[in-house]
């Protein structure tokens, strides 16, 4: 019966001591989670207006790889046109777009069919690596990726 109470006694403490350590583990995540915004960068949803915008993608890999697309961007809308590559010549139709900032150097771009709203194509592109990821549904592999030149900046001042 003495080595029963002492057993009871060991086991008794051990829980004391997991469940106290299990406080700690929750009041410590319980602290850290209670004010995360100080380790992001500030996020947004103001769209950018990339009216004046020209920009030369040259894909390098992916679905259009050997294609360079200049896209004209205008008052809520841009034309891809092919300039370089097995697609010169095929005429694309005017989409919608919607920019929104990610980072002070990076944008994300969808373009959206003005009749339906379907997305028709959506890039990341990076204005301090020059570079482009595009995935354009449609296909089995539907991304690329390349490198961009801006042709012409925007004159309202858009960040670059």
């Amino acid at each position: 019966m003495f080595a029963t109470k002492r057993v009871r006694l060991a086991a008794a403490a051990a829980v004391v001591a997991l469940l106290s350590g299990g406080a700690a583990v929750a009041a410590t995540t319980a602290s850290a989670s209670a004010s995360p915004a100080h380790h992001y960068a500030p996020v947004s949803l103001n769209r950018l207006d990339l009216q004046g915008l020209v920009v030369n993608a040259k894909y390098t890999l992916g679905r259009n790889t050997g294609n360079t697309f200049q896209q004209v961007y205008s008052d809520g809308t841009v034309l891809g046109t092919p300039i370089a590559g097995p697609n010169v010549g095929v005429k694309f139709p005017t989409e919608d777009y919607v920019a929104l900032p990610i980072s002070g150097d990076q944008v994300y771009i969808t373009w959206l069919d003005p009749t339906t709203d379907a997305i028709v194509d959506v890039f990341v592109m990076n204005l301090q690596t020059h570079t482009v990821y595009d995935y354009a549904p449609g296909s089995a592999t539907p991304e690329s990726a390349g490198y961009i030149t801006v042709v012409s900046w925007p004159k309202h001042g858009f960040p670059h």
